[in-house]
Order: C-alpha cells, then sequence, then structure tokens
C-alpha cells in the first residue's frame, strides 16, 4: 500500500514538475517575444511629417556602396532648411540582420508587410541581383506594387535586374552596371538599355551605373526636388563635387518627371 502511495504521490510530484517546466518556458518564450518586439519597435527611425518616405530594399550581399551613398545624401537632407526633407529607412523581407557582399551586418527598420508609404524607393546592387533573387516572388511583387504608387524609383548597378524583373523598366530607356549592361540585354531583349552613361532619368524611373557613380546619381535627384544649391550643400557636407554639366548622363525630357 505504501508502494502505491509512493507512486502516485511520485507521479504528481513528476506531472507538477513538467507543468511548471512548461509554464515557465511559455512565459520565458512570450518575455523574450515581447522583448525582442519592444526593441524592433524602439530601432524604427522616427518618421516625420511633411518628409520624402525613402524606403531602401536591402537583402543579403546587398552592395555597401550602392546602399550607403544614397542612404548618406539623402540622410543629410534633414539638416537643410526650407526644404521637404527626406526619412531614410531600410525595408527587407524579414527583421533578420542582413550581411552586406563586403561582411557588413545590418538589421531592417521593417518589412515588405509593415513599411510605411514609400516615396522614393532606392534598390542598391545585390549580389544574386542577376540570378536567384529574380526568382524571388516576394521581393519582386513587392516592389512592383510600391512603384506603382511612389514618387521615384531608383537603383545602382545590378538593381536595375529587379526594375527590369519587376517591369518597371519596360518602354524606359535605363543603364546598369557597365559591364552586365550586355547580360541584361541578353535577359531582358525588349528593354532599352544604354552604355557610357552614369545615370539615366526617364519618367519617374533613375538607374544609376553604380559604384561611385552612385553618389552623383543620388545628387542629381536631389537636383530634381531641391535644385541645385541644396543640392552642393548637400555634396559640400560629404565634401563631395557634384558638377551635372560633366557628368555623362541621359535625362529623357518628354518623360521627365514634373
Amino acid at each position: 500500500m505504501k508502494s502505491i502511495v509512493y507512486n502516485l504521490t511520485n507521479s504528481a510530484n513528476l506531472i507538477l514538475t513538467a507543468f511548471l517546466v512548461i509554464l515557465l518556458t511559455s512565459c520565458n518564450d512570450s518575455s523574450k517575444t515581447e522583448t525582442q518586439a519592444a526593441k524592433e519597435e524602439i530601432s524604427k527611425p522616427v518618421l516625420t511629417e511633411n518628409a520624402y518616405n525613402v524606403g531602401f530594399l536591402i537583402m543579403d550581399g546587398t552592395f555597401n556602396t550602392e546602399l550607403t551613398a544614397p542612404f548618406d545624401i539623402f540622410q543629410h537632407t534633414k539638416y537643410r532648411e526650407g526644404i521637404k526633407p527626406m526619412n531614410v529607412f531600410l525595408v527587407a523581407q524579414t527583421m533578420d540582420a542582413v550581411t552586406t557582399f563586403e561582411g557588413i551586418r545590418i538589421l531592417p527598420d521593417y518589412t515588405f508587410e509593415n513599411a510605411p508609404k514609400i516615396d522614393i524607393l532606392v534598390v542598391p546592387s545585390a549580389e544574386h541581383h542577376l540570378d536567384t533573387d529574380l526568382e524571388n516572388a516576394t521581393m519582386i511583387n513587392f516592389v512592383k506594387q510600391v512603384s506603382e504608387d511612389a514618387e521615384y524609383i531608383t537603383s545602382h548597378c545590378d538593381g536595375a535586374f529587379v526594375l527590369a524583373q519587376a517591369g518597371i523598366l519596360d518602354q524606359k530607356v535605363s543603364t546598369t552596371f557597365p559591364s552586365d549592361i550586355d547580360q541584361m540585354k541578353d535577359r531582358f531583349p525588349l528593354l532599352d538599355i544604354r552604355k557610357n552613361v552614369w545615370f539615366v532619368h526617364d519618367d519617374k524611373v533613375i538607374t544609376s551605373a553604380g559604384g561611385a557613380r552612385s553618389f552623383e546619381a543620388a545628387m542629381y535627384l536631389c537636383d530634381v526636388l531641391y535644385g541645385p544649391k541644396i543640392t552642393q550643400s548637400l555634396a559640400g557636407g560629404l565634401v563631395l563635387d557634384y558638377d551635372l554639366d560633366n557628368y555623362p548622363h541621359l535625362i529623357i525630357e518628354s518623360k521627365k518627371s514634373e
């Protein structure tokens, strides 16, 4: 009889212990989830009113220069008075850290699902923009959807392949990284892709050769939005030159955005 009572008591203790472990684990997981959510909310940039929302599309393999060059220039607009500045933020498919091609780890600000309305979309080049990224239907559909209402869509280097895959470059003149132009023409034979230019502006789309030319293309967009005086000020803040007349570029005047 004592043995039966002992076994029943021991079983009850085991059940109670297992229940407590499950309860504590659940509480810990809930706490971690809440903590992670709080961290993500805190990390989001403050979006000021009466500003352009500029979303930078990032993913593993994004190249540093095509991301940081326009980011630096656009971010500096908030230090200029009398203009409509830019809210700059990073958008990715998930909130997981993104590792650039050069090895820098970056945390996105938003995902495709919770990103605010984007007025200017920036698509930097990434390592797999010529192959597997173009098979990412979720990402391509996001770019296509954003482009419908955005005031400007810009790409740098092979980011143009993403725009082409999304149909944004149909009936447009564009450019991309010099050594990838022929490959882009092979993949998208109906597109008008130009060589020997640093950037092309057609309607609301600006495509650039990428690399250091990402700076000039970003400054050109500022010139369109704010005029040369502000653009020169932004360039000076980053110790850059801005001399549009000496840049090999193409503006399709008949389609140029107002």
